[in-house]
């Protein structure tokens, strides 16, 4: 039991991060994506020239997602950035796609 107090900042500390997780949902009908960077990436994944425009668009989407390119050291580089990938590709899928014609 000596060990106990240590145990408490930790606790408290995951209760507070999984209350921002469950109040960080996005409402029923939102999107996470703009018509802009639905865009964007479009272009981007059918090869257009990029952009600096474009580049910043996927850049916006990807910190949406989570990724931080900020960190000198990301111990977990690549991992959280193709994390990032995978949502963004989820929501361009689900967001992006049905807004296209045919």
């Amino acid at each position: 039991m000596k060990n106990s107090p240590k145990i408490w900042p930790m606790i408290c500390a995951s209760a507070f991060s999984l209350a921002g997780c469950a109040a960080g949902s996005v409402p029923q009908g939102a999107t996470h994506l703009s018509p802009t960077q639905c865009r964007d990436l479009t272009a981007l994944r059918n090869n257009a020239p990029p952009t600096r425009e474009r580049n910043l668009s996927e850049l916006a989407a990807l910190k949406a997602a989570g990724y931080d390119p900020s960190k000198f050291y990301d111990p977990y580089y690549p991992d959280d950035l193709q994390a990032a990938q995978r949502q963004v590709d989820r929501w361009y899928q689900a967001e992006c796609q049905q807004a296209r014609p045919g």
